[in-house]
This record gives C-alpha cells, structure tokens and sequence, in this order.
C-alpha cells in the first residue's frame, strides 16, 4: 500500500534556525526507506495552535500519516501530545505503549516519553521523540501496524 506521509518538526529553536533540524530529514530517510510517499515537510515551535495547523495543513494536502519529532517530553515546552489530542477524533494508545516498552530496552528515560498516536479524521498522526535515533527507532516499532491502520481510517464507512 503506498502511503502518503507528512512531517512535522517541532522545536523552537529549529524553527527559529538556531541549530539545523536533524530529525525531519531522518524521518524522511525512514519513510521513503518504507516505501512511502513524503508529501509535505515542515518545521514548527513549540507552540499548540502551530502544530495542529501544521497537522491540519498536511491533512489537507493529503497525508494519511502525519509523523512528528519533537515536543513529547516533560519539560515545560512539550506541548505535543496535548496539541494532537486536542484536535483527535480518539487515540491510538497500543503505539505509544509500545514505543515506550520497547525503548525501555534501550534507555531508561524512555519512561519519560509521552509519545502516542491518534487519528484525526482519516489520518493517522505519530508523535514520535525529537532525538532523531529515538523518533527512527521508535517508528520502526511500530511500523508493522501503521499500514492496516491507515487502511483502516480511510474505508469510508457504509451505512445499514
């Protein structure tokens, strides 16, 4: 299934051209390693309304998976997670769980990952860490589910 895929790059000071955005480009080399299609690229702050109109943006440009890196932390900046939930239809909770159980293996901090997944409308959104070994690693956990769950989101539903 070719999927059609967005990134997002939320860091202030990436966004700000303070230190050049490592993680975007190698997400990119793992989607198109996948096989996908990346649409639309972008780098935002820290900020809730820039990162859900950058979701919403490439939603609109026809992204059935949106993967960001950056902003799942605990410092006080990290405002991913609560900007997808806030515009998500529900969330996907089984790819957060096992990003963390598997990256447990690999560094203790990952207890502190607030990374998860959603579908907002018929997209499926991937909030992955901004290290971008840990957003590539963690992609790759889960990326045995992300084809049947892109499937899945975008059937329109038939009615009785």
């Amino acid at each position: 299934m070719q999927i059609v895929c967005g990134i997002i790059t939320i860091s202030d000071r990436a966004s700000q051209g303070v230190y050049e955005d490592l993680g975007g480009p190698a997400l990119k080399a793992a989607a198109t390693g996948y096989g996908w299609q990346v649409a639309a690229e972008v780098v935002v702050p820290d900020d809730q309304s820039e990162i859900q109109r950058a979701v919403r943006t490439q939603i609109n440009q026809g992204c059935q998976l949106v993967l960001t890196t950056g902003g799942t932390g605990v410092a006080r900046r990290d405002v991913t997670p609560e900007a997808v939930l806030q515009i998500a239809d529900r969330e996907i909770p089984g790819f957060g769980e096992a990003m963390r159980m598997k990256s447990l293996a690999i560094t203790p901090n990952a207890i502190l990952s607030r990374s998860l997944a959603a579908a907002v409308g018929s997209t499926l959104v991937i909030c992955l860490p901004g290290k971008p070994s840990g957003a590539v690693e963690c992609l790759g956990f889960v990326v045995g589910a992300i084809p049947h769950c892109v499937k899945v989101l975008q059937q329109v539903p038939t009615s009785c």
